[in-house]
């Protein structure tokens, strides 16, 4: 394969799904997960946490601009485990947690679309640090995201997992004000191995693709009215490293449409809206419109999450 027919295979090809996003190597983690009480770590117990939701997206260049024929489709579901324990570390109580992904994916990336429904990355933390006072709740932690989601090298119509193992450091804030108003964020850093089974077409040969490390958050401004909340959240990530193959940094595609080393940047933004029942249940529905984005898909996000005590 010549060296322009190769960069211009990675630009589409080598273009894998995960999560429901896109970008070589996907993104293990959702973005927009967490919003409501994404600092507000539980008290000790066992906890339930069910994430389903819908995306659909274009693909988008480096400048923004739609890549023709190439978008996707795909509904998730997450089931979650989180533990707090009575153990203290620093003063914070200790927790962990496993979370457990399925995805169904329509995909097309300009020859020919594919479906596929299968598992999804898991992600597992054996170290959560939860702190709390009267207004103010806090948390850090470290996921680690699992290669456990179904791939197929050469295909990334067919693949739901990036293949390929990251760490992501966390830290997470929530205020819970006296009148009713909630601001809560969480800074998430992944730092990512490379996937050593990497095609940019079938039939190509393998080579070990580099995803950049990328910085994200998730966030919301909101208000509470007895047991209603409404507000804005929605998530910001940026890729703060090149994408490699083979060592070498992605060069710019042709005409500059793909900027060099395929830095993937979103937006996403939106109305969010949450119930809480007597029994401590709650309920949260939210839509994030990605306003923004280069390098990587672009579309909308619709949640709904279930976060119940066991």
């Amino acid at each position: 394969m010549k060296l322009n027919k190769l960069w211009a295979a990675l630009a589409l090809a080598g273009l894998a799904i995960g999560g429901a996003q896109a970008k070589e190597g996907g993104d293990q983690y959702p973005n927009g997960a967490e919003t409501w009480l994404a600092g507000a770590v539980p008290p000790p117990g066992n906890y339930f946490i069910n994430y389903f939701g819908y995306y659909s997206g274009d693909l988008v260049d480096g400048g923004g601009n739609k890549v023709p024929g190439a978008g996707v489709d795909a509904w998730f579901n997450a089931f979650r485990f989180v533990q707090t324990t009575e153990h203290k570390i620093l003063g914070g109580n200790w927790g962990w947690h496993v979370i457990v992904p399925v995805v169904h994916q329509d995909v097309n990336i300009g020859f020919g679309g594919k479906s596929k429904l299968g598992l999804g990355d898991i992600t597992v933390n054996p170290f959560i640090l939860s702190w709390h006072t009267k207004n103010w709740h806090w948390a850090a932690a470290l996921d680690i995201n699992l290669p456990t989601g179904a791939y197929k090298s050469g295909d990334p119509r067919t693949s739901i997992g990036a293949n390929y193992w990251s760490v992501e450091p966390i830290f997470a804030f929530t205020y819970m004000g006296d009148t009713g108003w909630e601001v809560s964020a969480k800074f998430m850093y992944n730092i990512k191995t490379s996937n050593k089974d990497f095609r940019p077409a079938p039939g190509a040969p393998k080579m070990k693709y580099s995803s950049g490390d990328e910085f994200h958050m998730d966030y919301l401004v909101g208000k509470r009215f007895g047991p209603w909340g409404v507000g804005l959240s929605g998530y910001y990530l940026k890729q703060t490293t090149n994408d490699k193959v083979n060592g070498q940094t992605i060069p710019a595609g042709p005409g500059g449409a793909w900027s060099a080393g395929r830095k993937g940047e979103v937006f996403a933004i939106g109305p969010s809206v949450t119930y809480t029942n007597k029994q401590g249940v709650h309920f949260i529905g939210q839509w994030h419109h990605e306003a923004e984005a280069e390098n990587r898909f672009k579309g909308d996000k619709f949640w709904f999450k279930l976060i119940m005590p066991l």
